[in-house]
């Protein structure tokens, strides 16, 4: 049995890995089957997923380090002078894009549990020359800011790795203002995975076997206090795409790909805390 522990653990050494993979020129992904000297994302979960135009003026590390599955910056309708939260910010990618379109008025918080990663987040701010936001330390199920102090929550492919997704939303939903937006992309299921594929840290690690389905997410943001929830799905994977996102580290790929045909899909998730 897989413990809590054990998830964040493996979690962190991921994305450190990840980290240094950006650092030596090479874009890292978020399957296990992702050794690669290539300096663009190749995953199906991974690629084109931003407007070359607009990361063209950011650090290359900074999109290297991507291991996101949408592009919630886009989707979030962000505002001039707004404070955003980007949970799990990773090299930094989404927490600049968001800081350029909330403007000198507002701010981009980035949190996020790795070092490496908070070091090159913090090396990319530096050279992108951004002043209006800050890369904080700490776990996404006990955020470090306080309560209603921010107006729009942003995530990209992070939720689905925590082991506490109910700590995490509700957690959201205490910074967050009245009012407030919470807008992620994550990877949502359109029923159960097999046991099996659930209880490989691997595949947790790679964004598949911790997600939840489209309805346990919605429920878990209903439990947490949201209203006006809803799953937009983005991309659905197929059977070629569930291979690549297994890969070698699974010793039943080609079985698992088939049971999970269809089933795992990248989604833009909105919902709102109530005004009053």
């Amino acid at each position: 049995m897989t413990t809590i522990p054990d998830i964040k653990a493996q979690v962190t050494a991921r994305y450190a890995e990840a980290a240094r993979q950006a650092r030596s020129g090479r874009a890292s992904c978020c399957g296990p089957a992702c050794c690669t000297t290539s300096a663009t994302p190749t995953d199906p979960i991974s690629r084109d997923l931003y407007d070359a135009v607009e990361v063209g003026q950011l650090p290359d590390t900074a999109v290297l380090a991507s291991l996101g599955c949408g592009n919630p910056t886009a989707l979030a309708e962000l505002r001039p002078g707004e404070v955003v939260l980007d949970l799990g910010s990773g090299g930094g990618i989404d927490v600049l894009l968001s800081a350029r379109r909330v403007g000198p008025t507002g701010k981009a918080y980035g949190l996020d549990l790795t070092d490496e990663m908070l070091a090159l987040a913090r090396e990319n701010q530096r050279k992108a020359g951004a002043t209006n936001l800050e890369f904080l330390k700490g776990d996404i199920e006990h955020i470090p800011l306080p309560d209603a102090s921010v107006d729009v929550i942003i995530s990209n492919c992070v939720i689905n790795l925590a082991a506490d997704k109910g700590a995490v939303l509700r957690e959201a939903f205490r910074v967050l203002r009245p009012g407030g937006r919470f807008a992620v992309s994550d990877i949502v299921l359109s029923r159960p995975l097999p046991e099996a594929v659930r209880q490989s840290v691997a595949l947790w690690t790679g964004c598949v076997a911790g997600a939840l389905t489209e309805a346990e997410y919605l429920g878990e943001l209903a439990a947490a206090g949201f209203v006006g929830a809803g799953v937009e799905p983005t991309r659905v994977f197929g059977h070629e795409d569930a291979r690549a996102i297994l890969g070698d580290l699974d010793p039943d790929t080609e079985r698992h790909a088939r049971e999970v045909d269809g089933v795992v899909r990248s989604a833009f998730i909105r919902a709102t805390r109530p005004a009053h």
